[in-house]
């Protein structure tokens, strides 16, 4: 049975990243800008948390924020976790309004220990999404009409592989992940004259990107009791020159002119922070803190497209009764929020984002491995009126397989 389970684990371990490459998540139109909307980074109970990970530790999750955190790992076990999201979505420019269903597979990770004090993790998330299809009717001052469309699609993954080391029994750890970044953009703007036989010319970008990114963690733990703890934690991704490939096709009829750009594209400095307090198999709380300088990153070369992002969240969890028969009081009830600013510069202006979520821990089997359900509402809040008023309310579903893979039963 044992293996059963291992061979359907690593089966879906393989499917899950490929059908990462194929799907999407958005229909925004912001995602026409820079590297598009960039992804929640955070797992299974983090998502109903606010997205907190920096300061948190556990030994039922896998927590990529900090690779600080995978020590936190029992001895004897092996962690397979999987997540997929829908999202619905509401789109307001003040004179249409749209409504967009999107639903994928999100995410799959693994985490085991290698020794007491040693533990990795390796897994597939995404890093931004693209996907938009727009357009506009335009008539010029010559009184001519034309339709303007704007498509795209596509966006960045992250296959990684990380370890972290207990320096400092059950105190001070640290960890590190090495990430292969890599995906595909694409963004299509196509006029087309309203007058028949007339000219259209369309512009074809593409922006394709393979580099390695280093994410580095830390964190100190210290117990208050035998139940009661908290954690702070820290997390450092430096900022990367990716390697590019990018070409620019513009299209007049017939006649096609193709160039290969080779201009820079960067990612920021990324530092979070974050602590955590939690009476074991009670109560959890968290607060996180991230700052990216996007305003430093270059992106066909020019630094002024971003803007230094900052992100806030908080959120708890409660187990009503940890030992109790009733499912119910066995759940873990969570909440969270979170607020952040958008690193994209459109037109000069920007828009925040305010979100709210919550949760249910729901335990399996032997109270080790969870199905997580989370239902998260997030509001687009632009700087003008002159940007569209976005809404998304997103469900979350993700498995957390948890297993004594490594424990040796006794034959008398």
């Amino acid at each position: 049975m044992l293996k059963i389970k291992r061979v359907v684990a690593v089966s879906i371990l393989v499917i899950i990243p490929l059908a990462i490459l194929a799907q999407n998540n958005t229909n925004s139109p912001y995602t026409r800008y820079g590297y598009g909307e960039l992804a929640d980074r955070s797992f299974g109970a983090g998502r109903a948390m606010g997205g907190l990970g920096y300061g948190m530790r556990s030994n039922k999750q896998i927590n990529p924020l900090n690779p600080a955190s995978y020590t936190s790992i029992d001895s004897l076990t092996f962690i397979f976790d999987f997540g997929v999201a829908g999202q619905l979505s509401w789109f307001d420019d003040g004179i249409n309004k749209e409504k967009h269903i999107n639903g994928n597979l999100e995410y799959a990770a693994i985490e085991f220990p290698v020794h007491r004090r040693i533990a990795l993790s390796a897994g597939m998330l995404p890093y931004s999404y693209v996907g938009y299809d727009f357009g506009t009717n335009t008539t010029t001052s010559e009184g001519l009409s034309y339709i303007e469309r704007f498509t795209g699609k596509g966006g960045l993954n992250e296959a990684y592989a990380g370890l972290s080391i207990e320096i400092w029994k059950k105190r001070l750890s640290v960890g590190s992940n090495a990430s292969y970044l890599f995906g595909q953009i694409k963004h299509n703007r196509v006029l087309a004259p309203d007058v028949t036989n007339a000219t259209q010319t369309a512009r074809y970008q593409t922006l394709k990107v393979n580099d390695i990114k280093l994410n580095f963690g830390i964190q100190y733990t210290q117990q208050f009791s035998a139940n009661e703890s908290f954690t702070l934690g820290f997390a450092f991704s430096p900022a990367k020159k990716l390697n590019t490939t990018s070409s620019d096709i513009i299209q007049n009829g017939s006649e096609s002119d193709t160039t290969y750009v080779n201009q820079t594209f960067d990612t920021p400095n990324s530092i979070g922070a974050g602590i955590s307090y939690v009476k074991q198999n009670k109560l959890t709380l968290g607060v996180d803190f991230l700052n990216e300088t996007w305003g430093e990153a270059r992106f066909f070369d020019e630094k002024n497209e971003f803007k230094n992002r900052i992100r806030l969240a908080t959120g708890a969890e409660f187990i009503p009764d940890y030992q109790n028969r009733v499912f119910l009081s066995r759940v873990r009830y969570r909440a969270g929020m979170h607020y952040s600013n958008s690193y994209l510069r459109i037109y000069g202006k920007s828009y925040n984002e305010y979100g709210a979520s919550v949760g249910l821990g729901l335990p399996l089997f032997d109270n080790r491995s969870f199905m997580n359900l989370s239902f998260e509402y997030v509001k687009i809040k632009p700087e003008t009126k002159a940007l569209i008023d976005e809404q998304y309310f997103r469900f979350t579903v993700n498995y957390t397989f948890n297993e004594r893979w490594f424990f040796k039963s006794k034959v008398n």
